[in-house]
């Protein structure tokens, strides 16, 4: 399932793509339901195996919305072995395509 934006260097990305959030990194592209209002990811506060804390940018406010979000239940609900897979990514941007 690589997509041109999943990499073996240990760089994931973030966004959003017709109500989805859509992660991408080492081989695998991941997408899950996003909050309705969610327009954007601005940028990536903090990765930490797992769970990122984010800005984003809703059409609810003219402030960007920090998130939180923990990738653990739903790559568990994927049959992704979190263990294996979240320890390669060392690093996440967002993605501004």
């Amino acid at each position: 399932m690589d997509d041109g934006k999943a990499t073996g260097d240990g760089r994931a990305a973030i966004g959003c793509e017709g109500g989805y959030t859509v992660f991408t990194g080492c081989g695998l592209a991941i997408r899950f339901r996003a909050p309705y209002s969610l327009r954007r990811y601005i940028r990536v506060k903090e990765w930490d195996r797992g769970y990122l804390v984010v800005d984003a940018e809703h059409a609810h406010s003219p402030e960007p919305v920090e998130e939180y979000i923990d990738l653990v239940p739903v790559l568990e609900g994927l049959y992704i072995d979190p263990a294996d897979y979240l320890p390669r990514i060392r690093e996440v941007v967002v993605d501004e395509g």
